[in-house]
This record gives structure tokens, C-alpha cells and sequence, in this order.
């Protein structure tokens, strides 16, 4: 077992491991928990009461964050002709329309956050899966990564400003970041409460019974902070 330093225990010291801390509790005790010399991220982590193996249980979907991510995000683009113009009139970091740059990106080059792709590049696209899928940046109709050259604007501001994708993986965990230590508790907060919103909205037909079993927050490197689920499902947004 891995030996933790003197900062993560006593930063471990101060949370209640047997308690179900409220959410503006937990957002408090996760800034005051952070052990890093850098500024961490903040991560909720849900255990969900769905199957994975199930057609009707799978969950992925989006949210926009109202405070963003607190990093830059890079954009890459698969686009041509109108679709390329608009991605750079629009601020895209890279733009894919070019066999040489899809030539790089099937060689590895994944220098960037998220994939965004007009429809009729997903033919090439798709030849790109064994680079894409595994980091999670296949661009897909239902995380809004795949749009016409008229939503091209929309997508990527959406994706700098904070968009984020969640996903019930293979073992029923959706791991989820909304922001960084660095923020203030009330927008951490608010940033939880959208992504409770968005995790409630996205809730599949075939959910049965305990639709959130547990909830943990932690910082990159910090104890984890168990939340109570009820609390975080009655969350509401503001404004």
C-alpha cells in the first residue's frame, strides 16, 4: 500500500469519512483539503445504481458549467471548406481538413481538448477511433462534438467556456471535473449544482431503484469527501 505524505494526512485528518457532508460543506472542506504545490482540480466521482451492459442504462451526455473549467481548452476542428471557415472565424485552435494534419492525428498527435467535427468528415473521422476513442475525444452527435457549419460558433464557445462530457463507464462510475481550488466556494458550487441538473436530465429509461448511489469529492491528489446524494440531486441553479 502506497505511503501518503504528511500533507495528505493531515489533510485527511480534518475530513469525517463516516460523515455525508452537505455540498456547499463539501465544495468548503475540498478547497481547504487541497495538498498540491499547484492548483488542483476539483472532481466529483458518482457511483451510479445503473448497468453498464444494458442498452437502455447507458448514460453519456454534456454540460456547460456556468464558471468553466479554470484552464484554457484547445480546440481541434475536422472541417472543410464552409465547416473550416467557420471553425476559424470562430477561434478553433487546429483545424483537421487536410490529410497530412489527419495523416499526424493517426500518428498520435493529440495535442488538444476537444474534437469537434462537421458530419460528413466522420468518414475519416472514424478511420481515426484507435487514436480518438481511448482519450475520450471521438467527436459524437450526443455530446454535441458533431454539428453543421451554421452550430460551428456555438460549439466551440461552448467547449472553451466549459463544456463537459460525462459518461457512465464500464464499471457504473461517472467521473466528473468542475473547476479548480482556485475558484470561490459559491462558484465551485454552482458549478456542481449544473452538473447535478444535467446528471438528473440525462437520467436513462431504464434506471431502476437508487439512481445515485454515492457521491465523492476530492481535489487531484486529496482525500475523498463522501457527499450526501439526496442533497446533491435537490440542488438547485441559480439564475
Amino acid at each position: 500500500m502506497a505511503k501518503h505524505g504528511k500533507k495528505y494526512l493531515a489533510a485527511k485528518a480534518k475530513v469525517d469519512s463516516e460523515m455525508l457532508y452537505e455540498p456547499r460543506q463539501a465544495v468548503v472542506l475540498a478547497k481547504e483539503t487541497a495538498t498540491t504545490n499547484f492548483d488542483a482540480t476539483v472532481e466529483v466521482h458518482m457511483r451510479m445504481g445503473l448497468d453498464p451492459r444494458q442498452a437502455d442504462q447507458q448514460m453519456r451526455d454534456v454540460v456547460v458549467l456556468p464558471h468553466g473549467l479554470g484552464k484554457t481548452v484547445r480546440v481541434l476542428v475536422f472541417a472543410q471548406g464552409e465547416g473550416a471557415t467557420a471553425a476559424r472565424e470562430a477561434g478553433a485552435d487546429l483545424v483537421a481538413d487536410d490529410d497530412e494534419t489527419l495523416g499526424k492525428i493517426q500518428a498520435g498527435m493529440t495535442d488538444f481538448d476537444v474534437a469537434i467535427a462537421t458530419p460528413d468528415m466522420m468518414g475519416k473521422v472514424g478511420r481515426l477511433g484507435r487514436v480518438l476513442g481511448p482519450r475520450g475525444l471521438m467527436p459524437n452527435p450526443k455530446a454535441g462534438t458533431v454539428v453543421s457549419a451554421e452550430d460551428m460558433g456555438r460549439a466551440i464557445q461552448e467547449a472553451k467556456a466549459g463544456r463537459v462530457e460525462f459518461r457512465l463507464d464500464k464499471t457504473a462510475n461517472i467521473h466528473v471535473p468542475i473547476g479548480k481550488v482556485s475558484f470561490d466556494e459559491q462558484k465551485l458550487f454552482e458549478n456542481l449544482a449544473a452538473l447535478m441538473e444535467a446528471i438528473k436530465k440525462a437520467r436513462p429509461s431504464g434506471a431502476k431503484g437508487s439512481f445515485i448511489k454515492r457521491i465523492t469529492m476530492a481535489t487531484t491528489m486529496g482525500p475523498g469527501i463522501k457527499v450526501d446524494p439526496n442533497l446533491a440531486q435537490s440542488m438547485e441553479v441559480i439564475g
